[in-house]
Parts: C-alpha cells; structure tokens; sequence
C-alpha cells in the first residue's frame, strides 16, 4: 500500500493539470464573451445603408404623389418620371456624361490646389505667432467676401477659360482648410510638442511625427467642408461664365424653360458631392489607421 501511493499520485496530478488548463480556458472564454459589450446595431454597415436610404425614398414618393394628384402644376414642378426621362434623353446625346465628368474634373482640381494652399499656410499660422499676426487678419478679411464677388475680377483678369472657373473653385476650398488647420495646431497638446523635442525632433519632423497625428481630425473635417465648398462655388464659375459642365445646364434650362433638366442638374449635384464626400470619408479610415 506504501508502494502504490507514491506512484498514483504523480500520476493522477499529470492527467489533472491539462484538465484543470483547459477548464479554466474555457472559463475564461466564457467570461469573456459574457462580458464582452455587444456590437451596436447602428455600427453594422447594411443598417446604415438600410438607414440611409430611408429618407431619400420618402421624399422620392413624396414627390411622386404631390405631381400625381396634381398638387403641382407640371411647369412648377415635373414628376420623377419626366427628370428620368430628360436625363436619359442627355445622356443618349453623350452631353449627360460630359458635363458631370467636366465640373467633377474642376471641383476635385480646384480642391486640391486650394486644399494644398489651405493646408501649407494653415500650418505656418498655426505653428507660427508671427505668421499668425501677419496673415490672420487679412485672410480673416477676404474670407468674408461672398463667391459671386470674385467672378467679376477673375473673369478681367483671367478671361472666361478654364483658369478662372479653377481659380474661383480653389479659392473656396482654400478656406475652410486654412481655418481648420490653423485653429487645430494652435490647441496641439504642448506636452506632446515638448516630448517630441526632447527626442530631438524638429521643424518637419515634429511637425509630421507630433502635431499632423493629433490634428488629423480637424483636416479631414476641414477637407470636408472644403470640398463641400468646392462644389458651391463651382455652380456659381459654371453659372457665370461657362459653355459646358452642371452650372451651364442649370442656367440654360433656366433660359429654355426645362424644369426637368433643372432638376436632373440638381440631383446630380447631390449625388456627385455625396460621392466625392465618400472618398474624403476612405482617406479619414486611412490616414487615421496611418498616423492618428
């Protein structure tokens, strides 16, 4: 009997332990996955389409019911049925297609030299006292001046081409990033700018390895609004002076009657800023994965 329990406890304890492992594994998964906080139903992606759609479908049959019981006259207001047929008239003679693509070509080219301008001079405001005395008041100044001001000076300076139309666009993207930028470096935790210095970073470097980080935010916000921006002040270069693109079909159906195409040239509007927008909303996934 002395013999036999020295063997059978060493024994025991071996067949025991990866019992007791694989318990307590399982244990804890199971409290894991208890405690674990369930996923929101607004966070999944088919519920924010889902959700997303809602609105739009409203207020398309909302808009069909109002033209079918003749709530509205046709010369006031054109029933979906007619927008889609004028714009499947546009598109079969190519002008559809060529002016989206056109004023979609000046808005994202506009946007990105006055995006690039708002950002570089942003920054130098923002990271710069002196900078900020010398530019902040001026730029604060011409911010105010409405779009349709600078039509007629640019169209002096610049004739009626594609420069004009460009420069105007660039012109209101350029604000809403130089704001947000400028405002955004100002209130950078000076803990963090001090801690990157004490790891010997400087000028560019602590720029791009401090503060861009921890204003990323604030620019895809800025970038954003600027877009937004750019699609605003292109309706007003197209309106003025311009033989192609979304703003010349709003204001030649305006002159040929054509409240479809009117229409058409609105709702396309919306839908390419929505996408535009869209893209913006990838580069925040992106460069917050990146840098924040």
């Amino acid at each position: 009997m002395t013999d036999t329990v020295p063997s059978t406890l060493p024994y025991t304890s071996a067949r025991a332990v990866p019992d007791a492992a694989a318990a307590a594994t399982t244990a804890a998964r199971t409290a894991r996955a208890a405690g674990a906080p369930r996923r929101p139903l607004t966070s999944r992606g088919w519920i924010a389409l889902v959700g997303g759609a809602i609105l739009p479908i409203l207020i398309l049959a909302a808009w069909q019911g109002t033209t079918a019981l003749g709530v509205f006259t046709i010369a006031q207001l054109p029933s979906p049925t007619m927008v889609w047929q004028a714009g499947l008239d546009l598109f079969a003679s190519g002008l559809l297609g060529q002016y989206a693509a056109i004023s979609t070509q000046r808005v994202l080219i506009g946007f990105a030299v006055g995006a690039a301008l708002g950002i570089g001079l942003g920054a130098l405001v923002g990271l710069s006292r002196a900078a900020d005395i010398v530019f902040a008041p001026t730029l604060g100044a011409i911010r105010a001046v409405p779009s349709l001001a600078w039509v007629p000076l640019l169209i002096l300076w610049l004739k009626i081409g594609e420069e004009s139309k460009l420069t105007l666009i660039a012109i209101g993207a350029f604000f809403p990033v130089y704001t947000t930028v400028s405002a955004a470096l100002r209130h950078v935790d000076r803990q963090l700018v001090e801690a990157g210095r004490a790891f010997g970073l400087r000028g560019v470097r602590l720029f791009a390895a401090v503060q861009l980080p921890a204003v990323i935010p604030a620019v895809v916000s800025g970038l954003r609004l600027a877009l937004a921006q750019a699609w605003l002040f292109l309706v007003a270069a197209e309106l003025i002076a311009s033989s192609m693109g979304l703003g010349f079909l709003l204001i030649d159906s305006q002159n040929n009657g054509r409240i479809d195409r009117i229409l058409l040239a609105i709702i396309l509007l919306a839908i390419l800023g929505k996408l535009t927008d869209a893209a913006v909303g990838l580069f925040e996934r992106w460069a917050n994965r990146k840098w924040a």
